[in-house]
């Protein structure tokens, strides 16, 4: 059996996303050498709440250089063949680490956003939201006089509980299980292939570097781009072969 047969198979088939899903689109991530965000920010200082208010003009800096950023890229292939095989009724369910809307952008609709999106901003007294390219034009306060920020989670934030509760009971009922792009070392998304092979589901990593379940995956595929493995797989998908 091969990854293609089993997502042919699969009932309920979520896919868990991380930084390397979006960096094949040209969004820096955190952590790399030379081009992560840590080359020219320390996101632990700025991207917190006590940020926001103390150090505000540094807060608003490094997330209008990620909201520019983000605007200068666009999904890729893999993002727009989730999104294929969700309306096909291949893939039911995407959990993403990422705050690009990528997911969203490329055609998909079930979508759990664990770290929020960088796509909106919110007021932080009242929750008003607004589209984020109001940031790049020096829109900083809400009407009601409250601060906007965007609406993703900041160091030392809780995650949204409703999107841990989605996640978690999506990753219950997975028969197939996919991770792509994701180094599972950040709780709690690392916890959710763990929970889906508990309950019998078959695990597949793809991702650059190797992670610490790997041993435990059904398959796991790495040193490719995910774009390349996903066009590769819908190709056996389509032309009927495993």
């Amino acid at each position: 059996m091969t990854i293609a047969s089993w997502l042919a198979e699969s009932r309920r088939t979520v896919v868990l996303t991380g930084a390397g899903m979006s960096t094949e689109s040209g969004l820096p991530d955190f952590r790399s050498p030379r081009t992560g965000l840590w080359a020219r920010f320390n996101p632990s200082e700025l991207a917190t709440i006590d940020a926001l208010y103390r150090r505000r003009e540094a807060f608003v800096e490094f997330y209008q250089y990620r909201i520019r950023t983000l605007q200068q890229c666009r999904p890729h292939d893999g993002h727009r063949l989730l999104a294929d095989w969700e309306q096909r009724g291949i893939v039911q369910t995407i959990v993403t680490q990422n705050v690009d809307g990528f997911h969203q952008q490329a055609g998909s609709r079930r979508v759990i956003e664990l770290h929020g999106s960088l796509r909106t901003v919110h007021c932080q007294r009242c929750g008003q939201s607004k589209p984020s390219f109001v940031y790049l034009h020096g829109v900083l306060t809400c009407e009601c006089g409250g601060v906007l920020r965007p609406s993703v989670v900041l160091f030392g934030e809780p995650l949204p509980e409703n999107a841990i509760n989605a996640a978690w009971e999506a990753a219950r009922q997975a028969d197939l299980f996919l991770v792509l792009g994701s180094s599972l070392q950040v709780a709690p998304a690392n916890q959710l292939p763990l929970i889906a092979k508990r309950n019998g589901a078959k695990l597949v990593i793809i991702n650059w570097e190797p992670t610490e379940l790997d041993d435990l995956a059904d398959a796991v595929i790495q040193q490719r781009k995910i774009g390349d493995v996903l066009k590769e797989l819908n190709e056996q998908l389509t032309g009927g072969t495993s």
